[in-house]
């Protein structure tokens, strides 16, 4: 099909700012269904094999819009972040659907931010958007990407993408005959040499990215608290003002993975509408947010031809979706199953009904063994019969010496993020390897994974983390997800609650979620430790603020694991038997 391009068009907001877009149109006589892309990284640079290809769309019968987000390249305005995201995307839909070449239906689609602006708009519940396409994205803000479901900075990506979006807000002052050189130098060496950065304290100290993007530390390390400010930014607490059907699309590396999976199965109970409640799709691969695994291919780990987000024809996904909710098409998604995952392991695509998947038993594997549980060389073990003896694995917890991120969920310059080697960490005191016996069948996990913790501490406030580790039969140990739960939110994000030193208490850690069969031959594993950096920052462990800490403040906590019968620590992990 033929289509024209029309760009450097404006559309002017409620409050008189001009927003910048480019218009794709197919040549039609009639008028057609519009999808939109909000975005503040470039309205032509924002395309990756994750998201639709904007040539098979319009070929398909659509017009799509590529927008700047307010403050961002051409678009009028300053850019401060989810601020004016759902006004701006309510106005923005609305002149979409009145336009003659529109026949009134509007959609969504993008990643990352792109996504977090989908849902925005679509819990102002402005007329004309009838459906969004959220790609590795989150509908709750603080719990990801800002900081986490226990409470701890991710702090990786704040001083990542908050770094690069200064970058450009430099570069946008220097070409416009303001701004510093001496800025621009400074925020690409940050981004060069990023883990020393990500070292400094105190954290709220960011005087360059303070000077071009404020509301990182005015907003982000201002409310570690999830507080009015982060509830009246998160779409899905109005969830029942969302009336919007949505294609959700993630990784099991992608550092919103959780959120994705949470947002669809929040949209199934709470929706506002029959559609958003039963319009639910949703698609997760093994690619992680920076790109690298989008092909379906990382060093050290290759899950096949299939796994590629291109090879997945995620193209073919949106059409039929947007052809069932933009045009009416009742059967467009026929032959379709609402769910479909890459299962790691066995590396290949499948179709479910729902998720969780219905026929999950979650089954407990106890932290046990007949020794302390410290280094892989350890006596740690891991079973689903509960320990007979008690015991306590006790390690110091020193901020001063982190546990280093390994691949996982990171979000760093330079770095790749995704299915990493954890035996680097596994010869440290401060890790607790707990491992089953070689399995001598497949162990297919799918789904929700938790740890549930009976832990005390000399400190009044500290972390402890739970990671999910495959050790494969060559030594191999491959993340596969984890979590971290900051003490002081142990019973609420709302209202932190210091500890009592050496009190025992029983914690809930929510590693997010993953698809893997252990093969014959492979064991599982569980780390417990009370760090992963900079993955998430460092707890100080003296109940103050953390992002206010320098590193003279941190103290060394005793950290206490407990096991047994009377106190037993344990993984939830939601096992498929086919």
């Amino acid at each position: 099909m033929n289509y024209s391009v029309s760009t450097d068009e404006f559309v002017t907001m409620r409050d008189g700012v001009a927003l910048a877009m480019n218009i794709y149109r197919p040549d039609s006589a009639e008028p057609v269904p519009a999808l939109l892309l909000r975005t503040p990284y470039g309205r032509e640079q924002s395309r990756l094999p994750i998201i639709a290809d904007i040539s098979q769309l319009v070929e398909n019968g659509y017009a799509v819009v590529l927008q700047d987000c307010r403050g961002r390249f051409g678009s009028g305005g300053g850019f401060v972040p989810h601020e004016s995201d759902g006004s701006d995307g309510a106005d923005t839909v609305a002149w979409l659907a009145d336009q003659e070449w529109c026949d009134g239906n509007v959609g969504m689609f993008g990643y990352s931010y792109m996504g977090f602006a989908q849902w925005q708009a679509a819990a102002s519940g402005v007329t004309g958007l009838k459906a969004i396409a959220p790609a590795i994205a989150s509908a709750d803000f603080y719990r990801a990407p800002w900081y986490s479901p226990g409470g701890a900075l991710s702090l990786s990506i704040v001083r990542t993408w908050s770094t690069m979006v200064s970058l450009a807000e430099v570069s946008r002052a220097l070409v416009q005959g303001s701004g510093d050189p001496s800025d621009l130098a400074h925020l690409l060496n940050d981004l060069k040499d990023s883990r020393p950065k990500q070292a400094a304290t105190p954290v709220a100290d960011l005087p360059h990215v303070a000077k071009y993007l404020p509301w990182t530390v005015d907003t982000v390390l201002s409310h570690p608290d999830r507080d009015k400010i982060w509830e009246n930014l998160a779409p899905l607490d109005h969830a029942e003002s969302i009336t919007t059907p949505a294609l959700n699309i993630g990784g099991w590396y992608d550092l919103f993975c959780g959120e994705t999976l949470h947002a669809y199965t929040e949209m199934k109970n709470r929706g506002g509408s029959a559609a958003a409640r039963t319009g639910q799709r949703l698609i997760i691969g093994p690619w992680s947010h920076s790109g690298t695994g989008i092909f379906g291919y990382y060093p050290g780990r290759d899950f096949g031809p299939t796994a590629g987000a291109a090879a997945a024809m995620l193209t073919d996904d949106y059409v039929a979706f947007f052809d069932r909710w933009l045009r009416g098409r009742t059967d467009a998604l026929d032959g379709r199953a609402p769910v479909r995952l890459f299962v790691m392991g066995v590396d290949e695509w499948r179709e479910e009904q729902d998720w969780p998947l219905p026929d999950t038993t979650y089954i407990e594997y106890y932290l046990d063994g007949d020794g302390p549980a410290n280094t892989a060389a350890g006596a740690g073990r891991l079973a689903t019969a509960t320990p007979a003896s008690p015991a306590t694995d006790t390690y110091l917890y020193d901020p001063r010496r982190p546990v280093p991120s390994l691949g996982g969920l990171t979000a760093l310059s330079g770095e790749v993020d995704g299915p990493a080697d954890q035996r680097p960490v596994h010869n440290r005191d401060d890790v607790l390897v707990f491992t089953t016996d070689v399995l001598d069948e497949p162990l297919e996990v799918t789904g929700p994974v938790s740890a549930t913790l009976c832990v005390s501490s000399s400190a009044v406030d500290t972390d402890f983390t739970a990671k999910l580790v495959d050790i494969h039969p060559d030594g191999r140990a491959i993340i596969l997800c984890e979590g971290i739960q900051r003490m002081r939110y142990r019973e609420s994000l709302s209202e932190p609650r210091l500890m009592t030193p050496g009190e025992v208490y029983r914690v809930k850690i929510d590693m997010i979620a993953t698809s893997n069969v252990f093969l014959p031959g492979h064991r599982v594993a569980i780390e417990i430790s009370s760090s992963s950096f900079p993955r998430y920052d460092r707890n100080p462990n003296t109940g103050g603020i953390v992002a206010h800490a320098l590193e003279s403040d941190m103290v060394v906590a005793v950290n206490h694991v407990h096991r047994g019968a009377l106190r037993p620590s344990s993984v939830t992990l939601p096992v498929i038997k086919r």
